[in-house]
């Protein structure tokens, strides 16, 4: 199948044991201590290349699995045992970077209004606007493309955790994100013709192996959130994040691609959100969080907390992507070849 991905080259001595267990169609159990000690040991969990591959893979199998492996793994008991360990990891390494967040008696939209005008994380679109270069554009795009070729599809598992105007709110959110029922305008679709204009891979994990910890770890959090249901509430602030802030980056982004002289046909997959989520909004911080908290107010931190970890997360990719290139340095994994 197509859009079924091959599995990722090893980082480290777990996403090694991992890969060869579930082509062998067995998990040792020395696999799953090896995690548990993978993440007790870990110090900077959300930069850990072996952590998050391992975790990504165990997240895939939710997804659209990977070549030679059999799709029964998908709820194996020792897997999900094996996944556990990580995301106590990563949960712990999400709450540190983020810190306690205040909950206060403003309606949830102005609470998030108000998160999001304190942040004070680096541009990394006013860099790419301004004066970033066509590698460092692929660079970008190869590190995005783990998230945007499913785009939609992690915020979506919280779907049936949810009910009333909160669950309509996020249909009618998600539905754009799948083009309204036109596949050819699934944003996930606009960015696959994005990666051919800059002759980069468009099939689906094609660029895993090159990309870097940051963009699992984003994509991590999203799946976290959105196929726990304790984790219901953070999803729903995780998208929200997301659409109130997306749409004046976008902006930008087209600038820097048009700067580059791409056209239209390029930028098209960020002219599209910069007039949806404008659109989507007020309908994620009014319809679908206000009515979540609505009816059940004690989920207002969880909430918060979501938010926080969509633009704490921007912060680290955008200092990582940055600091390798003010050094002069690739932010990528590997030297193959990106394009097709």
């Amino acid at each position: 199948m197509a859009d079924v991905m091959q599995p990722p080259e090893p980082r480290g001595p777990l996403s090694s044991a991992l890969r060869a267990d579930l082509l062998a169609g067995e998990l040792s159990p020395g696999t799953v201590a090896l995690a548990e000690r993978t993440a007790a040991a870990s110090t900077d969990p959300l930069l850990d290349e072996d952590l998050q591959l391992s975790l990504a893979v165990c997240y895939e199998l939710h997804y659209r699995g990977f070549d030679g492996v059999d799709e029964a793994w998908e709820w194996d008991p020792q897997l999900l045992t094996l996944r556990a360990h990580l995301e106590r990891a990563h949960t712990a390494a999400l709450q540190e970077l983020v810190g306690p967040v205040a909950v206060t008696g403003d309606p949830v939209d102005r609470q998030l209004a108000a998160l999001i005008a304190a942040d004070d994380g680096p541009s990394l679109s006013r860099h790419l606007a301004l004066s970033g270069s066509l590698e460092q554009w692929r660079e970008y795009l190869v590190l995005r493309s783990v998230y945007h070729l499913k785009e939609g599809d992690p915020h979506t598992f919280a779907l049936p955790r949810l009910s009333g105007r909160t669950k309509a709110a996020m249909v009618e959110i998600q539905a754009d994100e799948y083009g309204g029922g036109t596949p050819a305008r699934m944003h996930s679709e606009l960015f696959a013709g994005l990666l051919r204009d800059l002759d980069l891979d468009d099939a689906y994990g094609a660029l895993w192996d090159d990309a870097p910890a940051p963009a699992f770890t984003s994509v991590n959090t999203m799946s976290l959130f959105g196929l726990h249901r304790r984790w219901r509430a953070a999803a729903l602030g995780h998208l929200t994040a997301v659409e109130m802030t997306s749409s004046e980056p976008s902006r930008r982004y087209s600038s820097g691609l048009r700067r580059l002289g791409y056209g239209p046909a390029t930028t098209v997959f960020y002219d599209e959100h910069v007039e949806a989520d404008a659109v989507h909004e007020q309908i994620a911080a009014v319809d679908m969080c206000g009515s979540l908290v609505a009816g059940e107010p004690q989920l207002t931190a969880d909430v918060l907390f979501g938010a926080a970890c969509s633009l704490a997360l921007d912060g680290l990719t955008a200092r990582y992507l940055l600091g390798a290139w003010e050094t002069g340095r690739s932010s990528l994994r590997g030297q193959r070849p990106l394009a097709a």
